[in-house]
């Protein structure tokens, strides 16, 4: 079994997973709202690898055997990523409907579907129904739901969360919380959706909004530049092993071919 060989091909996967992560980073450095990600990698202590003989090597055998040939205890895999949950810098533009959270949660919205999402993308306006919509034209959810603003003219949502509209306040923001938000996964630029091990998303309680302000991605580009090196460096040395490996290998065969 050339344990060299797949050594090297698991890490070479590893840093192309690991170099995806880091372009979807840097390709939203400019989105509102968005959290970074990071790669998760696991070995394998415990992994048999094993030969798949054919049916025909098999004699007797209707399916192919399995024949066990050792472990790849150094083999890694990249097993998920997880979002960096840390606040980005705030940026001031002054408009009314524009909110950044001072903390932790997440704002929610809706798609036509009914499917919910989470963003700390603040960007907020309303829509030719008089809707308060995200940047994306999706609803966004106070407590009672879909928040209207109607023919509303001067409206803005305030440091608690409390939308105005003509000087009456009509709906509270829905803002959540997940006790263990780096398990949320990405669906779209800032937009997050819930999975089993994030949690269930529970109320915040008081929160303190930015009025007139938006969160922007907690990206840094030197980090990720410098991530970008480090993985292209690493693939380069993996493909080196591979390759090493690969011409030991052809060595032995041509020895042992000329033996006898």
């Amino acid at each position: 079994m050339y344990r060299g060989i797949y050594t090297g091909a698991s890490a070479m996967l590893v840093q192309e997973k690991a170099l995806d992560v880091v372009a979807n980073n840097l390709a939203n450095v400019e989105s509102a709202g968005f959290r970074g990600r990071i790669n998760v990698n696991k070995s394998f202590p415990q992994l048999l690898v094993s030969r798949i003989d054919s049916a025909q090597d098999a004699p007797g055998f209707l399916s192919p055997s399995v024949t066990p040939l050792g472990d790849a205890a150094l083999n890694v895999v990249l097993s998920e990523t997880a979002m960096v949950t840390r606040r980005g810098p705030i940026q001031v533009t002054d408009n009314p409907l524009d909110v950044a959270i001072d903390g932790e949660g997440f704002f929610v919205v809706q798609d036509a579907a009914g499917n919910t999402f989470y963003t700390r993308a603040g960007h907020f306006s309303k829509n030719a129904a008089g809707e308060l919509v995200n940047g994306d034209g999706m609803p966004v959810l106070g407590d009672g739901g879909p928040i209207a603003l109607g023919d509303a003219i001067s409206c803005f949502i305030d440091d608690r969360g409390q939308v105005v509209a003509d000087g009456e306040v009509i709906a509270q923001l829905q803002i959540v919380a997940f006790e263990r938000p780096t398990y949320l996964r990405q669906a779209g630029r800032s937009l997050l959706t819930a999975t089993p091990q994030a949690g269930l998303p529970q109320p915040t309680g008081a929160v303190r909004l930015v009025r007139g302000a938006l969160e922007r991605a907690n990206v840094s580009v030197a980090e990720e530049m410098t991530a970008m090196i480090e993985a292209n460096r690493a693939y380069e040395m993996a493909a080196r092993s591979v390759t090493i490996q690969d011409e030991i290998t052809g060595r032995l065969i041509s020895t042992f071919s000329r033996v006898g």
